[in-house]
């Protein structure tokens, strides 16, 4: 399984960065699948730096914040009205409501909104089984309604946080992941709003409770100093600790 940054900013695309967007990529029935956990602001035009945005197989956003969905919208536009003619139905998977607020983001009418592109599919607890990837969606603590993934793939395993204060959702995803790719928004001593974000050294806790074997932190917003956040996350995870930078690919 291989795992691409497209965006790694968090709250908003930032200098150097789009909003959150990752892409996976595993070999199954002769061909590469493709997914993106995630579409935020600005990553569709890093996607394609990458990859054929037609070739995604299929969409898993982890909540409906625009950091994490709204480029959602411009991909919609891209698979309607490409002039190579539509492109096929593709599942996106989400929390319960994605249909309709996706529709409202571009101003469309609920009925057909932007079904007749996407098979809109709530997570409902139940387990992905999608190509090679197995997907399974917890929820977190969170403003709104949120999921951590957890995708299995050639015997590896992937943790992706999304957005989430520390929560048993949150570690059970992290255990014993070959790689946790965990958001940092947050630096300890700050007035943090509770339940919304984490910390670099909260991160690495989660990842040393969890035993996750590598942590990936993310979702740095841009006025903070990545280099702050992770040395916060060293303090408290023994492992190998990486800052996610765009166009960086790991071999889960």
């Amino acid at each position: 399984m291989k795992l691409t940054v497209i965006g790694n900013s968090g709250s908003y695309p930032g200098p150097e960065s789009s909003a959150s967007c990752y892409l996976l990529e595993a070999e199954a029935e002769g061909r590469t699948w493709r997914i993106l956990l995630d579409l935020g602001s600005g990553a569709l035009g890093t996607l394609q730096r990458h990859v054929d945005a037609r070739t995604i197989d299929g969409v898993f956003l982890s909540h409906l914040h625009a950091d994490h969905c709204l480029d959602l919208c411009g991909y919609y536009v891209m698979r309607k009205y490409h002039p190579d003619g539509a492109l096929p139905r593709i599942p996106v998977y989400g929390p319960s409501d994605t249909a309709r607020r996706m529709a409202k983001a571009y101003d469309l009418d609920e009925d057909p909104g932007m079904n007749e592109e996407f098979d809109f599919i709530p997570y409902d607890g139940k387990v992905v089984e999608f190509g090679p990837f197995r997907i399974t969606a917890r929820e977190v603590v969170h403003p709104v309604t949120a999921f951590a993934l957890r995708v299995e793939a050639d015997g590896r395993t992937l943790a992706y946080s999304g957005d989430s204060g520390v929560c048993p959702g949150l570690e059970d995803t992290a255990r014993d992941a070959d790689l946790f790719l965990c958001e940092a928004s947050f630096l300890e001593g700050a007035p943090n709003p509770p339940d919304l974000h984490l910390t670099g050294a909260e991160a690495g806790r989660v990842a040393t409770s969890a035993q996750s074997r590598r942590l990936v932190l993310t979702h740095i917003p841009p006025w903070h100093d990545p280099a702050k956040v992770q040395a916060e996350a060293e303090q408290e995870y023994a492992g190998p600790i990486e800052l996610a930078v765009p166009g960086t690919s790991y071999d889960v």
